[in-house]
């Protein structure tokens, strides 16, 4: 078990497992919460981002999927450890085939795998692959699913690799998510972005804010 947010969040982890990165804390800090938001999180791992958002942002609910049975009762131990079981529901499900109701989250968030199958090495070890490889769907698929699940003028909010920012633009546009806010992250100031934040609305308007770059870990630390 590591404490996070100087003590407010407990998290139980695998060891030699899938362990959260700091790409989650970033995407749980960048998403745009509106007070009472229904929020549906494709991917959750442990839980982490849908834990973050809650201890720190105005939520109403939020529905955490994940297809891997270890992972899906990691996250609901944390929600137990939390205190938040009440508000954050773990469901196991795949994001292709999601197990909620259409245009029933005002808020859908994903920190998704970043590569294609064919590109590098695959993880001997299943829940690293599943985490880092589009093994189980593609970014067409993931974004078809965030927009059928969203409420009308509903985000998405994803962090992906920043070399791969025009492809998530196009795949967005094919599924009437409109990008509006992007924040690119520097590892540091010597160096190429390495990440993007996205929000998109879907059936929104053309308009894209380009926030202040993000250095580091921002305000937040995973150790």
């Amino acid at each position: 078990m590591d404490l996070f947010l100087e003590g407010r969040l407990k998290l139980i982890q695998s060891k030699k497992g899938y362990r959260f990165s700091i790409d989650a804390v970033l995407l749980a800090q960048f998403a745009a919460v509106h007070p009472g938001d229904v929020v549906i999180d494709l991917g959750t791992g442990c839980g982490v981002i849908p834990l973050i958002l809650l201890l720190t942002k105005p939520l109403g609910r939020v529905f955490a999927l994940e297809i891997q049975p270890e992972l899906v009762g990691q996250a609901w131990r944390n929600a137990r450890l939390n205190r938040l079981e009440k508000k954050m529901h773990v469901v196991r499900g795949n994001f292709c085939q999601p197990p909620f109701a259409l245009g029933s989250a005002n808020l859908v968030i994903c920190n998704p795998p970043y590569r294609k199958i064919k590109s590098g090495r695959i993880n001997p070890d299943p829940q690293k692959a599943i985490a880092r490889h589009e093994l189980l769907g593609s970014l067409d698929a993931l974004l078809k699913t965030g927009a059928e699940l969203l409420s009308r003028k509903g985000r998405f909010a994803l962090v992906y690799p920043a070399v791969r920012l025009a492809e998530v633009f196009g795949c967005m546009r094919r599924v009437n998510l409109e990008p509006k806010r992007v924040r690119i992250h520097y590892p540091d100031l010597a160096s190429n972005a390495k990440l993007a934040l996205v929000e998109a609305t879907l059936g929104g308007r053309p308009g894209l804010k380009i926030l202040p770059p993000l250095l580091g870990q921002g305000d937040f630390s995973i150790g």
